[in-house]
């Protein structure tokens, strides 16, 4: 057990006071010593300056491809030249994007969706482990081979995002970056803050010292509805029961929202997804791992509620967010502010983005059971207290009205697309394993 007395008070400064050399030695071996410590020093210098030969390691090479903007902006001019062709508009009136959390499911399909009708596209993530990294890492390789560059980074780094802003006169800001997930937040509840709150604050703090100040749209969930039990969930329903962390940062996303539009002038646009699934999606989302355990003859949990039977969620393709995520960007309004201070009025919106046809996750089951062809294991359980809720539902008329918003893929369509990815990326037969 370490004397705690002998650990930092301070991350990275360290008590000296309690360990003060008492030196009893001759003048000769003091000198000795601090040659020998100098030298050493030198040694380090040199040894982390300097690589072999001259050379560089594909080492690394690879560690600078991942370094921060501070660096590549120093001693890597090509750094920046990645950054201006990202963002080359092909299209009339085209937009110019950044894309926060670019390399997650969503943020993926977004970003190559607006590379594909033309729009300057820059992405940004941080590529953590919440979930297998190296499904992000593919998903960079896909973006990277449609054009679009990823800088990476942590959202909360203010200088690199600065620095990015003036690199870069961004016209919109697709802001998807976010802790994901309901019950990873009863392990790891201070990343959700760090992320969703004060990540998104980070963001906006720079957004609202642009000129001119881009327009926001962002990533809200339909978690914030929490306990509501009005069905469908409508966005004037009351939304101060959040049922887990997760959901309660959120709601918090959408008051701070709030605060930058009324006091700074920015434009922003909540969206309040529910349940999305498809190619290149999540691991932790069950229709993914229930794909997974499926196939390996593994048992997969049927939760249900006392009050409902089997939960369900109003489960939404893909390709139809990807539609409303686009709209949004299309029809939001200009931010108002000038250096920081608010000269007019400024659109503050909320859209549900759903299916509108809530599923039970037991015909979920029964829908992957007949495109795998193999019966799955299942073992019904109680909802447990772990953030989750009984069931999801969108009133997705106001999306409809305001953004031509209109889903168009059924459960059972968007699973067998999902699958066929499965199957192509994990390159298992339909009875393996990855």
């Amino acid at each position: 057990m370490p004397n705690p007395d002998s650990v930092p008070s301070t991350p990275g400064k360290f008590k000296v006071e309690k360990y003060r050399l008492r030196w009893h030695s001759s003048p000769l071996a003091k000198l000795t010593f601090c040659s020998f410590i100098f030298t050493g020093l030198i040694v380090v210098f040199l040894f982390r300056s300097s690589p072999t030969n001259g050379m560089p390691s594909s080492t690394s090479q690879f560690d600078s491809s991942r370094r921060s903007l501070r660096t590549f902006s120093v001693r890597e001019p090509a750094w920046e030249k990645r950054v201006r062709s990202s963002v080359k508009v092909r299209a009339h009136n085209g937009m110019t994007v950044l894309v926060t959390g670019a390399a997650g499911f969503v943020g993926t399909h977004v970003s190559a969706a607006l590379k594909r009708r033309g729009d300057g596209v820059l992405g940004f993530d941080n590529f953590n482990d919440y979930y297998d990294p190296s499904l992000k890492r593919a998903r960079q390789s896909l973006l990277e081979r449609s054009g679009v560059f990823i800088v990476e980074g942590d959202i909360n780094d203010k200088h690199l995002l600065t620095k990015l802003f003036e690199i870069v006169s961004f016209t919109h800001v697709m802001h998807l970056a976010a802790q994901a997930g309901v019950r990873y937040a009863m392990q790891n509840p201070s990343s959700y803050v760090h992320s969703n709150i004060a990540g998104f604050v980070s963001l906006l703090e720079v957004c609202k010292s642009a000129n001119p100040q881009p327009s926001i749209v962002w990533a809200s969930s339909s978690s914030v509805y929490g306990l509501n039990t009005k069905v469908p969930f409508s966005e004037n329903d009351r939304t101060d029961q959040p049922a887990s962390l997760y959901a309660a940062t959120k709601k918090a996303g959408e008051e701070i929202a709030h605060i930058y539009n009324h006091i700074y002038g920015l434009s922003l646009t909540a969206l309040r997804f529910f349940t999305v699934y498809g190619p290149w999606g999540r691991p932790d989302m069950a229709y993914f791992f229930f794909t997974r355990d499926i196939l390996k003859g593994k048992s997969i949990p049927i939760f249900e509620s006392q009050k409902l039977g089997t939960v369900a969620r109003d489960f939404t393709y893909i390709d139809d967010i990807v539609k409303g995520c686009l709209s949004a960007l299309d029809t939001a309004g200009k931010s108002t502010g000038i250096n920081g201070k608010k000269t007019g009025k400024a659109p503050l919106r909320v859209f549900n983005l759903g299916n509108t046809f809530p599923v039970k996750v037991s015909d979920l089951v029964c829908i992957l059971e007949r495109i795998l062809k193999v019966k799955a294991k299942t073992m019904v359980m109680k909802l447990p207290r772990n953030g989750d809720v009984e069931y999801t539902n969108a009133n997705i008329s106001l999306a409809e009205r305001e953004l031509g918003y209109k889903p168009t893929t059924d459960l059972q369509a968007g699973l067998k697309k999902f699958v066929k990815w499965y199957l192509s990326y994990y390159k298992t037969g339909k009875r393996g394993a990855e």
